[in-house]
């Protein structure tokens, strides 16, 4: 079998394109796994899997709780809303105790931005990043590549923009990273307030009319926006970022070609996406859902094969 160049998933950065298209043709194999009448595989029976989410998540969080159990996986959930960090434990200590209960593996949300990697030096476990702050989301990443790639087939020369609040998105990132591996042209749209410094430097066009980047795009990934993060106003109102930036029907049929629109959720209908797009037979986004799990099967696959 061939084997992952990395112990953890830190990140997309420091995966090898070869990395990329391993997990990817693995998470095919898995799709027809979960779609048989029973979804269930012993690949992990011998391995706890430790879920540490020190942020809200449904989706992620419940995608790779199933994707553990199909893998038949022991599974131990921890929540840091009721937990002794409350208390004042370090995250290397909560870590610890969790780890002498004989955990494998751990997959972890935090909101501090290299979490992950600051672990990964300090605990023996396979670490699974599932998102670290405004920094990397490397499993949503590679969900998305995987869809995109059932639509469109190779990715090579495909052009992508991703819309929306570029700023404070791990998804972004790790998007950008993701899909430049697999020979993908990127583009970032979204008002300038809400697009990095720099982003250039990453090699990237970036537009802020949203329509000449539908215009120029074979897929849009459209982000949300978010507030919770937001410690100023970037923009003058939910409305106005709607009327700029929202995408909606027709502007899509204004478009001479049929582009797929995406989405990693939650979505805030009428904002950046109509309802009627995102209902539209153009978007993919429960497609998205449904590929989470054999994506992150594939990740945990793989990487419980380099435990050392």
């Amino acid at each position: 079998m061939s084997q992952l160049s990395t112990r953890h998933l830190l990140g997309i950065k420091n995966l090898t394109e070869e990395d990329v298209n391993l997990i990817l043709d693995t998470a095919e194999n898995f799709k027809e796994v979960i779609n048989r009448p029973i979804k269930k595989v012993p690949s992990l029976r011998d391995i706890t899997i430790a879920n540490i989410f020190f942020e809200n998540s449904t989706r992620t969080r419940l995608s790779f709780e199933l994707a553990e159990k199909r893998l038949s996986a022991d599974v131990v959930n921890f929540s840091s809303s009721n937990s002794s960090v409350k208390k004042g434990e370090t995250l290397v200590d909560t870590v610890n105790n969790i780890l002498s209960m004989k955990v494998d593996m751990v997959v972890m949300r935090h909101s501090s931005p290299g979490a992950p990697h600051f672990l990964s030096k300090n605990i023996s476990a396979n670490i699974v990043n599932a998102g670290d702050g405004t920094h990397e989301h490397p499993t949503q990443a590679l969900l998305d590549a995987f869809s995109m790639r059932e639509k469109l087939g190779d990715l090579q020369g495909k052009k992508i923009a991703i819309i929306g609040d570029i700023l404070h998105s791990r998804v972004a990132l790790s998007n950008i990273f993701c899909l430049q591996k697999l020979g993908a042209e990127v583009m970032v749209c979204g008002p300038i307030t809400l697009l990095p410094k720099h982003i250039e430097s990453l090699g990237v066009k970036v537009e802020l009319d949203v329509r000449k980047a539908l215009a120029w795009c074979d897929v849009a990934n459209v982000l949300r926006i978010q507030l919770e993060r937001q410690q100023i106003k970037y923009f003058p109102s939910l409305r106005e970022y709607s009327l700029y930036y929202g995408i909606n029907k027709k502007m899509l049929q204004q478009l001479d070609k049929e582009i797929v629109v995406m989405h990693p959720g939650p979505i805030n209908r009428g904002v950046e996406l109509s309802s009627d797009v995102a209902d539209s037979k153009q978007a993919i986004i429960l497609q998205q859902v449904e590929n989470g799990v054999a994506v992150r099967m594939a990740v945990l696959y793989l990487l419980a094969g380099v435990r050392s």
